[in-house]
């Protein structure tokens, strides 16, 4: 007598149901961990952007000896801008491709109160509003760069 081997084909319904159980909880352990991180990888972006603007800024004030005015605002680091104070050394190639928007998509703030003195690079949060708390809290570039020192 010969015996015959069974040649299994497929998975069962019970393998099936092994592994959906499985996803399923692997899910409900990392889901909630992930979601709770998008507005903490937002606020993370907003300080990478303003620390590339920041370095910027630094960049055109090496050239011209001066910021750039509030009224010329960052968008003096993409194209050469016109009024005073007029950029002496002005690099032609720009500081930045482009002027990003921030996470939330609104612009940055800029204020220069003068050309020699320092600037306030900011933005308003996830609520586009001054002030706020947590995600809506206002984020500074000088807030920044004090806790990576």
């Amino acid at each position: 007598m010969k015996k015959t081997m069974r040649r299994s084909d497929g998975f069962t319904l019970i393998e099936i149901m092994v592994v959906m159980v499985i996803l399923g909880l692997l899910v409900a352990i990392v889901a909630p961990n992930i979601m709770g991180r998008s507005d903490e990888a937002r606020v993370t972006v907003a300080k990478t952007q303003m620390g590339n603007i920041a370095n910027a800024l630094d960049l055109y004030r090496l050239d011209n000896s001066h910021y750039p005015s509030t009224q010329q605002g960052l968008q003096a680091l993409v194209t050469r801008p016109s009024g005073s104070p007029e950029p002496s050394n002005w690099n032609p190639e720009g500081y930045l491709n482009s002027v990003p928007i921030d996470p939330w998509d609104n612009e940055y703030q800029y204020i220069s109160p003068g050309t020699e003195g320092p600037y306030d690079l900011y933005s308003y949060g996830a609520d586009g509003q001054e002030g706020g708390q947590g995600i809506n809290a206002d984020i500074s570039v000088w807030d920044t760069e004090q806790q990576q020192q």
